[in-house]
């Protein structure tokens, strides 16, 4: 794609995507962060499903607070459905997001809850 511009979270992303995939043994912890919310979702590259997801705008999500604390909230949340789910281990992708700030709590709160990566 020569001639093509990248924003710089896309040439990020596509670097990390590289390096990393989720299988059914690890699967794929993948963020997604917008203005209003945070968004996170267990992905089996092999099969290419969804097995777990997690977001602060769904319905069921009532915590309050700021964007950070919203976010730890939601990796609990991801972390709990995926153990139920009987997923322990994944890969972190922070998806050309940097580590830190919402993306940081997010993974302290999914490590908090048991998930390991």
């Amino acid at each position: 794609m020569a001639g093509v511009k990248f924003s710089r979270r896309e040439r990020i992303k596509k670097g990390i995507r590289k390096r990393l995939s989720g299988s059914a043994e690890r699967p794929r912890l993948s963020v997604y962060r917008s203005n209003k919310g945070i968004y996170a979702q267990i992905i089996d590259d092999n099969n290419g499903k969804t097995l777990v997801s997690a977001s602060s705008l769904s319905k069921d999500f009532t915590a309050n607070g700021n964007k950070v604390e919203q976010s730890k909230e939601v990796g609990k949340a991801v972390a709990e459905k995926a153990l139920a789910a009987g997923i322990s281990k994944v890969v972190f992708d922070r998806n050309g997001y940097l580590y830190h700030g919402r993306i940081k709590s997010l993974a302290d709160g999914a490590r908090e809850a048991g998930l390991i990566f």
